[in-house]
């Protein structure tokens, strides 16, 4: 019963100011490092949601009802695109404040995957964590990302916050996978891909997350628990905090409990739970494609809503100890996946659809300014530092190259961005209002697409405007500050 009543107190709170938001001209004038000057704020909660789709949270084919609530009491940013990803760089860049792509200077590091971008953060003294840590607040990272919870690189930023909380077993863990029972494994691989890799996998993730046991079981459950944990030991400090939660689910595998994917449609087959990444012709029967590939979307959809139901217990301790009002609060991805579009399933360097690439951002101002609104400006992931510090009244290090996103909550525009551009591995995009282009660093294999007549993004238009391509290769090559790297991906 106490779980009903907050929610409903945290919905009725976001949908009040959204509806008074009008009301906040006086307000502007006022600074959000306004908090900072009492020893009890603002705190600041950043929560990271590994492979969450800005369409999973903007549209409405996935149930979200906390992260919707969360949207109407603060900006959401819609026009998103991290400018280096996937997993590692793109918290890189969310920790740094700082521009990752173009990756010079990669190579391969223990415990991380073996592709461009993926290193540790290299200057854990300058992170937006460091700085508030610095400042006064109490710092913690809790997360079950198996690359920033446990490979060495990651050893020193794990040491430069306060506490950081660990749960192991997305890709590793003790259990193994024999002790899952054959029926529930077979379950959750289907037929099209049923090859020992994907059984590895699938059986690993669940040995050590074990959703038919219980959804506390679940990975989600388990970092957002942790995250309570942390929450109320900051607030019995009676400080300032910054708590960062990083949950790697909607990650895949996904093996939600009936729970969760009841909801979205009755299914009487072994589950894709495992997609195979590259074209979905290269696994899927023409015959089965279509059906599967609504499977694997009601799978993604069914394991974003069980994330959204763990955020809300989260959201609903915050109410309970009184800290809404004294709190930051921002939500992002770190990019997406293919579920199908464009033929294609996973993440894959060489279709940049807006469905990889595109991810949701929403920042919470403590006093609900600008609440419920939208804007597009093109943000990407190298800009929550510098906006959370800025909120936070603390100054950020000067190797910082991100905006400040926080400037409309104090009535100033943000800087002109006309392009959001950055990378996936070897290869490079670039997007304006109008023209979206992507291609390898080398350079080549390029696609281009007129937005404007084509949001969709069906006709390769790279062959009938090579000038054009050229023109918008060169601004990225430009910004990059020279020539991109190529390390031989395809």
């Amino acid at each position: 019963m106490a779980e009903a009543v907050t929610r409903r107190r945290f919905v009725q709170a976001s949908a009040a100011a959204a509806a008074t938001a009008a009301l906040e001209p006086a307000a502007l004038a006022a600074e959000p490092g306004h908090f900072a000057q009492r020893p009890d704020g603002p705190n600041i909660l950043l929560v990271i949601v590994d492979s969450l789709r800005a369409d999973a949270v903007y549209d409405d084919w996935v149930r979200t009802p906390n992260i919707s609530a969360l949207a109407r009491q603060g900006v959401r940013f819609t026009s998103v695109f991290p400018e280096g990803m996937p997993t590692v760089p793109a918290r890189n860049a969310i920790l740094s404040g700082r521009r990752q792509f173009p990756f010079r200077g990669w190579y391969d590091r223990p415990g991380l995957i073996a592709a461009p971008g993926w290193e540790p953060l290299d200057r854990p003294d300058a992170s937006f964590l460091a700085a508030l840590r610095r400042a006064g607040w109490w710092t913690s990272y809790v997360t079950d990302n198996p690359f920033v919870g446990y490979a060495p690189g990651f050893g020193r930023f794990r040491n430069s916050v306060n506490r950081f909380v660990r749960t192991g077993g997305q890709i590793g863990g003790r259990r193994k996978p024999s002790s899952v029972p054959d029926h529930i494994l077979d379950h959750w691989v289907h037929p099209a891909n049923d090859n020992p890799k994907s059984r590895a996998r699938v059986g690993l993730y669940l040995a050590n997350s074990r959703p038919w046991e219980g959804i506390d079981n679940t990975f989600a459950g388990r970092v957002f628990r942790n995250a309570i944990r942390e929450l109320n030991t900051a607030a019995e400090r009676r400080r300032p905090f910054a708590l960062v939660v990083d949950t790697y689910e909607p990650h895949e595998p996904w093996t939600p409990p009936a729970r969760f994917l009841d909801p979205y449609g009755e299914w009487d087959g072994r589950e894709p739970a495992h997609p195979t990444y590259g074209r979905a012709s290269s696994w899927l029967s023409g015959r089965e494609r279509g059906r599967v590939i609504g499977r694997i979307r009601d799978l993604y959809a069914a394991e974003v809503t069980l994330t959204d139901h763990w955020l809300g217990n989260l959201i609903d301790r915050v109410h309970e100890l009184d800290l809404e009002r004294e709190t930051v609060i921002a939500l992002v991805g770190d990019h997406g996946i293919l579920l199908g579009e464009h033929g294609w399933t996973g993440k894959i360097q060489t279709a940049l659809y807006p469905a990889l690439t595109r991810v949701p951002l929403i920042v919470v101002d403590p006093r609900r300014r600008r609440a419920g609104q939208a804007n597009d400006f093109f943000a990407s992931t190298h800009d929550i530092g510098p906006t959370l510090l800025r909120m936070a009244g603390v100054r950020r290090p000067e190797r910082m190259t991100g905006v400040d996103l926080s400037r409309p909550f104090r009535g100033r525009k943000l800087p002109t961005r006309d392009y959001a551009w950055g990378g996936y591995s070897d290869s490079f995009f670039i997007r304006s209002r109008h023209w979206m282009l992507w291609g390898y660093n080398r350079p080549g294999n390029f696609k281009l697409f007129d937005l404007r007549r084509d949001p969709g993004m069906h006709r390769n238009l790279a062959g009938r405007h090579p000038g054009l391509v050229d023109d918008l290769l060169g601004k990225v090559i430009d910004r990059a500050g020279g020539r991109l790297p190529w390390y031989g991906g395809q």
